[in-house]
């Protein structure tokens, strides 16, 4: 049997959580989950998912803070990160596209079943 590819996913809206969380489990993964940037960047330098999904504005660590501090490290440097946040202005789309991010979803354009299956293709699945 295939082992279950790890996806973190680091948002701090409850109810956001807990669609992706039960969509990614029966779509086959394993989901790790974090509430803010600070517990994110933990489970993901501890656990090293296949995946992360990352909000902008979290609580105790931002998506970028935890960005930059993720991609200080060996591992981090080269996983996947899509960016799935409210934020549309060019000056948060540069600032990840700067740390290696080029998938950057606008939750109100986005429906659960297409960020799986962005994900889906950005691990080649």
């Amino acid at each position: 049997m295939e082992e279950k590819k790890i996806i973190l996913v680091v948002e701090d809206e409850p109810s956001l959580v807990k669609a992706m969380s039960d969509k990614f489990d029966k779509e086959g993964f394993s989901v790790l989950l974090a509430h803010d940037g600070k517990k994110g960047l933990e489970l993901a330098l501890e656990h090293h998912p296949d995946i992360l999904l990352l909000d902008i504005m979290m609580p105790k660590m931002g998506g970028i803070p935890m960005l930059e501090e993720l991609r200080k490290d060996d591992w981090g440097k080269g996983v996947p990160v899509i960016v799935l946040t409210n934020l549309a202005d060019t000056q948060t789309v540069s600032d990840v596209a700067e740390r290696g991010v080029h998938d950057y979803l606008v939750k109100s354009d986005w429906k659960l079943e297409d960020i799986v299956e962005k994900v889906k293709e950005k691990l080649g699945m």
